[in-house]
């Protein structure tokens, strides 16, 4: 079942990084690495930043506090380290939706722009209702509490 060996890796590489998987960023919510098949391949920027916790799609987050707070969180890492790393670049966040993610655990991608080859560009389009990539501050507008004073 390949869905569930590629669960396996990402918490693997959570819990014991290997040298083509070198941790950019580790705390106690997310951990961050370069992408080992990266769309978008200028200056070598393209990262993942991946909840320490499992969680499995998109689908699975809520308009809850800790949910809201975990999605900024990973922007906020994805963030730092592209302006770190390519600041001359322009930068996109997203995720893919079911059923067009290949991995079962959320992963937030972090590109430099452009995308090289362009046709990988297709590959991070949104499809609307059906799914595909939805950029990371539309998510976070959708699953943000209605109570909440944070931007």
């Amino acid at each position: 079942m390949a869905g569930a060996s590629r669960v396996y890796s990402v918490s693997q590489i959570i819990r014991n990084p290997t040298s083509n998987t070198r941790l950019l960023h580790a705390d106690e919510k997310v951990v961050a690495f370069q992408d080992i098949k990266p769309a978008a391949q200028r200056f070598c920027t393209t990262y993942l930043v991946i909840p320490v916790e499992h969680i499995p799609t998109v689908r699975d987050l809520q308009r809850r506090d800790e949910d809201y707070s975990l999605g900024c969180h990973m922007l906020s890492v994805g963030n730092e380290l592209l302006h770190k790393d390519a600041p001359q670049t322009l930068h996109r966040f997203g995720f893919h939706q079911p059923p067009f993610n290949s991995v079962d655990h959320l992963h937030l991608h972090c590109f430099a722009l452009s995308f090289l080859p362009r046709w990988k560009a297709v590959k991070y389009k949104s499809l609307g209702p059906f799914g595909g990539f939805i950029e990371a501050e539309t998510l976070l507008a959708k699953i943000r509490p209605l109570h909440s004073k944070c931007n």
